[in-house]
């Protein structure tokens, strides 16, 4: 047996001292407050003015056809511009030309409204703002080659859209970024069944969609076309439930629950070559098309026809559409989409 003496013991003292220190800064450091991370604002829905979306819609329509090339068309690029501009967005406008089926060439302009640019959890709403060149389906064969109003098949999506947009001014998103895109040329394609016209129609958005930055990455978006009319159903849309399943199921859903489920039917409809086809082809985004069709995917008997005019437009569809739009728009927000 050693003997330790009076130096020994103190030494082992100090030792200990030294161990329980250690051991003291090796536990977890206990905090009265641990910080948390910011709860989201909810956002009320805001209520959709079909009176408004109505207004919009007319004063495209009174500008005259939107065909490329016109005085119509021009003075509409000046409207939509000031209109967002007033409500607080951030508007870029997009230029490209691209050639009709027929060769002709076409000068067109994409619209693309911004709120929240900063924002990296964003999505997107649009719809085709030009109107078609041509009434091939109307009865009177001298009507054939006159351009159509496009009051639904055009202006209505629009109309909606800027409604949603002074809708936004009046009560702000916080949490994410929107964009509304107004795509051109969408309705300058070549009739019938051959596969190869199908690149005719959309080239708005199908340039929009092959020259997009690498980083931008919205979680899905909405098109809206022919979203107004007297009568209107709005079937799932065949590309939409193959691309955008989820996100179109919750759409009727939410509309359905909002007591609008007259009109977002559920039923399959007709696959449509539309300004989502080429998004989704594209650019790999989901997106859904609301679009008035019946489930087998005809059109309405005033499509592409002069009967497309502002006495078809009724406020209660304008108010359905418009209103579950919104809805989604703010259930995004809130986290609850």
């Amino acid at each position: 047996m050693v003997r330790l003496g009076l130096l020994d013991n103190s030494y082992i003292l100090v030792l200990l001292l030294m161990i329980a220190v250690i051991s003291c800064k090796n536990e977890p450091q206990k905090t009265k407050d641990t910080p948390k991370s910011k709860p989201i604002e909810k956002l009320k829905i805001p209520a959709f003015s079909a009176d408004s979306a109505y207004l919009y819609t007319q004063e495209q329509v009174d500008l005259g056809p939107r065909v490329p090339g016109t005085q119509a068309h021009k003075k509409a690029i000046e409207y939509y511009q000031n209109k967002l501009q007033s409500f607080g967005a951030q508007v870029r406008l997009q230029k490209f030309t691209k050639k009709r089926f027929d060769g002709l060439k076409l000068n067109g302009t994409n619209i693309v409204a911004s709120y929240n640019p900063e924002k990296k959890k964003r999505i997107f709403l649009c719809a085709h703002w030009d109107s078609r060149y041509m009434a091939e389906k109307a009865k009177d064969p001298a009507l054939k080659n006159k351009p159509i109003d496009g009051a639904d098949d055009g202006a209505t999506g629009v109309g909606v859209l800027l409604e949603i947009a002074r809708q936004i001014q009046k009560n702000p998103l916080k949490e994410v970024g929107l964009d509304i895109i107004l795509f051109d040329l969408e309705d300058q394609g070549k009739n019938g069944a051959d596969p190869s016209n199908i690149e005719t129609w959309g080239l708005g958005s199908q340039y929009w969609s092959s020259t997009l930055p690498r980083d931008y990455k919205p979680r899905f978006g909405v098109l809206l076309d022919m979203v107004g009319a007297k009568g209107a159903i709005f079937p799932k849309e065949g590309y939409s439930l193959q691309n955008a399943p989820s996100q179109t199921n919750k759409i009727w859903r939410l509309a359905q629950g909002m007591g609008y489920g007259h009109l977002f039917i559920n039923d399959r409809g007709g696959s449509i070559t539309d300004d989502h086809y080429f998004i989704m082809k594209n650019a790999k985004i989901p997106v859904v098309d609301i679009i008035h069709t019946r489930p087998n995917g005809q059109f309405g008997a005033y499509h592409h026809t002069p009967l497309d005019n502002m006495d078809i437009v009724d406020k209660a569809t304008l108010k359905a559409t418009g209103q579950t739009t919104l809805a989604v728009v703010y259930h995004f927000h809130n986290g609850s989409f």
